[in-house]
């Protein structure tokens, strides 16, 4: 099975005409989270949603943000899947699950082997293993151990055009997840993200 692709981090109009170019599986929109420069609100997600092509589904990202607000996202239809990106535990994905019936992706800051099987634990429909809350830096690969990953996982952390091709081909992950790897000035770039598309889409062919 081919990898799949997330560029995470959409904030603009002209974003969405990017991706809709490029044609990636999934786009994040960063939500309730103010600390970054890519945090957007409701109506903007909504907005942005509204013009991305059909087959491309749209993540909202959130990092402890409070249950019923988050779930928002997906009820009123401006998100396809969930992220949760900082301490969520079992009882708030089951919430979550409850009130939405969408899948929810669980990030994971990996430092060792063991964070990826205690996040397994968690109810979550996907794994997204990071080295942090959108650091752009990769952490060390040889702590993924395929045979012990029992659930689909999104690689993450300091991946650009440049490294994505060899990642996928060394680690096989269900997808891949791009934001500041696809920038420049901390703003979308046309030409990365075109890029990033392209080398996975050639990783495996």
């Amino acid at each position: 099975m081919s990898t799949k692709i997330k560029l995470c981090g959409m904030f603009r109009e002209c974003d969405i005409d990017y991706v809709n170019e490029a044609k990636p599986d999934y786009i994040g929109f960063i939500v309730m989270f103010p600390k970054s420069h890519r945090n957007i609100g409701f109506e903007t997600a909504l907005r942005l949603k509204s013009r991305l092509l059909p087959g491309i589904k749209s993540i909202a990202v959130s990092v402890n943000a409070p249950v019923e607000q988050l779930a928002e996202f997906a009820i009123r239809g401006a998100a396809d899947i969930l992220q949760c990106h900082g301490s969520e535990d079992a009882e708030y994905i089951a919430r979550l699950r409850r009130l939405t019936g969408v899948p929810i992706i669980k990030a994971v800051k990996v430092t060792s082997a063991a964070d990826i099987e205690n996040a397994q634990k968690l109810g979550a429909d996907y794994l997204l293993l990071d080295s942090g809350t959108g650091s752009g830096v990769t952490f060390d690969h040889s702590l993924i151990d395929r045979g012990k990953i029992r659930i689909p996982f999104f690689l993450a952390g300091g991946l650009t055009p440049e490294n994505l091709g060899q990642a996928v081909r060394d680690i096989h992950p269900y997808a891949v997840d791009l934001s500041s790897g696809i920038e420049t000035d901390k703003l979308k770039d046309r030409e990365k993200i075109l890029a990033a598309v392209r080398e996975v889409r050639n990783a495996l062919g």
